[in-house]
């Protein structure tokens, strides 16, 4: 089974550009990145890249300047059974995975925190996604609409996608990989107001 990461190579996590400059953003994709595909690689299955520009990175590498879903569903029309995987899940562990590609059904969605899909498995050979909106429901409701048997998991390290601000504190309180090193040399840290722990920059960043 092909394994994809999806990655925004130019312009990734625009939610983050009010905390990172897009040198930064860039910076920090980029090691999100590397947890992921050192996850996949630990779980046995080899990754590749769709990414939206060249990257240097030792991986096999497909370039695709369109959005996303017309680039994935190019990849699914090809190959019928493929797992994505979201470049900006640097909790997830290989054992997440591998429970993620074990599981028998024709799809299989693991749920991000807002409704998204954080990664999938397609073994039907009409199935295609659509990353728009809640496309947990839009995957799981065109799954069912060609008859494909339908699979999720509850997992919180692939629930937990990296997107805005708050996010990072997931990442600082359970990560312990390149993201996580990456955000500590840029003095980011935890900080508690009113209960709530979030993150702020010291002037080592």
């Amino acid at each position: 089974m092909r394994v994809v990461v999806p990655f925004a190579a130019e312009q990734p996590k625009t939610r983050l550009g009010d905390f990172f400059t897009l040198t930064e953003r860039r910076e920090f994709s980029g090691a999100m990145l590397t947890d992921v595909l050192a996850a996949i690689r630990e779980s046995g299955h080899e990754p590749e890249l769709l990414a939206t520009a060249p990257v240097e990175r030792d991986v096999p590498t497909t370039v695709d300047e369109r959005p996303l879903t017309a680039a994935m569903n190019a990849v699914l029309e090809a190959d019928s059974s493929i797992a994505v995987v979201m470049t900006d899940l640097p909790l997830a562990t290989p054992a997440a995975l591998t429970e993620l590609f074990d599981i028998s059904e024709d799809v299989v969605l693991a749920p991000g925190r807002g409704g998204g899909t954080n990664a999938l498995v397609a073994r039907h050979p009409d199935f295609r996604v659509d990353y728009h909106g809640t496309s947990y429901l839009d995957h799981r409701e065109g799954a069912r609409r060609i008859g494909a048997s339908v699979g999720t998991v509850d997992s919180f390290r692939l629930a937990t996608d990296i997107d805005e601000r708050a996010d990072l504190a997931e990442v600082l309180v359970h990560g312990e990989g390149a993201a996580r090193a990456w955000l500590d040399r840029a003095g980011v840290r935890l900080v508690r107001n009113d209960g709530r722990v979030g993150v702020e920059r010291t002037g080592n960043g």
